[in-house]
């Protein structure tokens, strides 16, 4: 059986045109190379167009900037060393112990200790601190009563004893109507705020001394809260 055609070219029976014949180049050309080179002009493109943070691994998005100053600032506080760290903890509460004994001594509502803070326990303070109470000499009465019981004489300690018992119950009632009055002016004053444990709060400032009270007595005696 003859055939006709070129060399390299395809028989006549598998419907080729014989004078055109097909080089052998094409026909045994590498598909691989044809299926690589669009991903490669697909990957350059997509390259040249994405940009990338500087910082960022490669194949991750750009962090948002406040992502990127936590991670910053959690380096630099691992960076300290735990000396440091003490050191500062130190400082700092040092400055608010200053800060807190300055605002005892003027008032300052911003540093006081959570126990003198609020309008209540202000209120509170000034109500004791414009009264005279008997609780506040308690101290001074106990230590003459102290040193009377001491000496050997029978008038004397009776006497000592005496004293002991009608200081107890001056405290005692002057601590009831100071109560009393108190919790009347707070339900007046502050109707919708908290006042549980002011009434006690001010009784036990009224234990103590003026001039040793803290914070500070804001207001002079008889003067009106």
């Amino acid at each position: 059986m003859e055939t006709s055609g070129v060399a390299g070219s395809f028989p006549g029976g598998l419907g080729s045109d014989p004078g055109h014949p097909v080089p052998l180049g094409f026909v045994f050309r590498s598909r691989a190379k044809e299926e690589k080179a669009p991903v490669a002009d697909k990957a350059t493109v997509t390259d040249s167009k994405q940009t990338r943070h500087p910082e960022a691994p490669k194949g991750r998005p750009t962090p948002k900037r406040s992502v990127a100053q936590s991670q910053r600032r959690s380096v630099a506080n691992t960076s300290m060393t735990r000396k440091e760290a003490a050191k500062r903890q130190r400082e700092e509460r040092r400055a608010a112990l200053e800060r807190q004994r300055q605002a005892l001594a003027s008032g300052d509502e911003r540093y006081l200790p959570a126990r003198d803070k609020g309008p209540v326990r202000r209120f509170a303070r000034d109500f004791v601190d414009s009264r005279f109470n008997i609780a506040e000499y308690f101290l001074p009465m106990a230590v003459i009563i102290l040193v009377l019981s001491m000496i050997q004489v029978p008038q004397l300690q009776n006497v000592a004893l005496l004293l002991w018992l009608v200081v107890i119950v001056m405290i005692v009632l002057d601590s009831i109507v100071t109560g009393f009055r108190l919790k009347k002016r707070l339900a007046e004053r502050f109707p919708d705020d908290n006042r549980r444990g002011a009434v006690a709060y001010a009784l036990m400032r009224s234990l103590q001394m003026r001039r040793l009270r803290l914070p500070k007595p804001q207001v002079k005696r008889g003067e009106r809260p």
